[in-house]
């Protein structure tokens, strides 16, 4: 299992300026490339790194650090005055001397969770050992655990998704380990905040597919786009799972272990063939820059990044918005909200119908009442 460390980038203020805060577990060799390559200072008030806004930028960060660690950059798209500073950051090494109960790592690797799902479980499954440890975890009630989720979100004041994720690893143990009922372990889940997902219009992904140069990576951004793929499908997308004379694509062993079909676009078909007759791809589909690998997913976000860029979008564009362009267009156009979920591989309408808010299909028939004012006065 992959343990590559993971770094927060987190915006903030320190000493009266705007700073990034660059929060880690301890790890040696991450200080000492934090220290050699950037102008990073380490703050006693907040105890982690950070360096100035002005200082700081973030393609730089990744192309040193991403061999190294999982860059968690999310909190970057907050505005200034909706991030919350760092408290003191909590000391982590404990989780290097914790062994994990070996049937809990087998399991996950057993029913083939991702490699980032393992190594977030395990993580937050020794916090909860070392906080018990001086007590029998089998022996615990709900309202111990109840309890223990309670300080995290008081004291740690860990997000709604953290909460949630910390309380699937623990019903993980007791539920696919124990193999206890799950009705035992109901423990309290903070209430999902509800986001719209950000979409572009037709012309903006035309623009931005038309600002690619390079073959391979216009055949990137429209795969994405056309198929409504997630980041990690694209990567795994094989040769063989192009099926040219029925105009499918095959995503095998996608989120949540299902296989599934998706479109395959004429146009993009057209742009494949050249691509493969240009670089000529013996396994995965794209191919890194080491014979053989696959295409890096920072990759993608920095070609996406460049393309919206050049095509003078200047709000942040994200692969994950080419799905969700992908999805709202179809609905627009008329499809069937059940054939759209096929497409996507999701598991229930419900995740699906989210893009019914995004569409302007029907809010683009309704008349402005300002317009209306300004017609009765003429």
């Amino acid at each position: 299992m992959n343990t590559r460390p993971q770094i927060i980038l987190q915006k903030g203020i320190h000493h009266a300026q705007q700073v990034i805060f660059v929060l880690f577990d301890y790890n040696k060799e991450l200080k000492k490339h934090l220290r050699e390559l950037t102008p990073a200072m380490w703050s006693k008030t907040y105890n982690c790194w950070y360096i100035k806004e002005s200082d700081f930028n973030l393609n730089f960060f990744f192309v040193k650090f991403s061999e190294l660690a999982y860059i968690d950059y999310s909190e970057l798209k907050k505005p200034l005055n909706k991030v919350l500073q760092p408290t003191a950051r909590r000391d982590y090494t404990y989780r290097n001397s914790i062994k994990l109960p070996k049937p809990y790592s087998d399991k996950l690797i057993q029913k083939r969770y991702s490699e980032s799902t393992q190594r977030t479980y395990s993580a937050y499954f020794k916090d909860f050992l070392h906080f018990f440890r001086d007590v029998d975890i089998n022996d615990l009630s709900k309202d111990d655990i109840n309890d223990y989720m309670l300080k995290l979100v008081a004291e740690d004041k860990i997000s709604a998704s953290e909460q949630n994720q910390r309380i699937n690893a623990i019903k993980f143990y007791y539920e696919k380990i124990l193999e206890r009922e799950k009705f035992l372990y109901h423990i309290d889940r903070p209430r999902r905040s509800r986001q719209l997902p950000k979409v572009l219009s037709k012309s903006e992904v035309k623009e931005i597919i038309k600002q690619c140069n390079n073959l391979k990576h216009k055949c990137i951004l429209s795969l994405i786009y056309s198929a409504g793929l997630r980041r990690s499908e694209l990567i795994n997308l094989k040769v063989t799972e192009i099926y040219s004379e029925r105009r499918l694509i095959k995503i095998a062993d996608a989120k949540g272990n299902k296989d599934r079909y998706t479109l395959l676009s004429d146009a993009l078909l057209n742009m494949l063939r050249d691509y493969y007759k240009q670089f000529r791809p013996k396994f995965w589909l794209f191919e890194g820059n080491t014979n053989g690998s696959q295409y890096s997913a920072t990759s993608i976000a920095n070609i996406l990044k460049e393309a919206a860029r050049k095509a003078r979008i200047y709000r942040r564009v994200t692969p994950h918005m080419l799905r969700h362009s992908f999805a709202t267009h179809l609905l627009e156009q008329g499809t069937d909200l059940r054939y759209i979920q096929e497409l996507l591989g999701h598991s229930s309408t419900k995740t699906t119908e989210i893009y019914t808010h995004v569409t302007n299909k029907n809010i683009s028939n309704i008349k402005n009442p300002l317009d209306e004012l300004f017609n009765d006065s003429t």
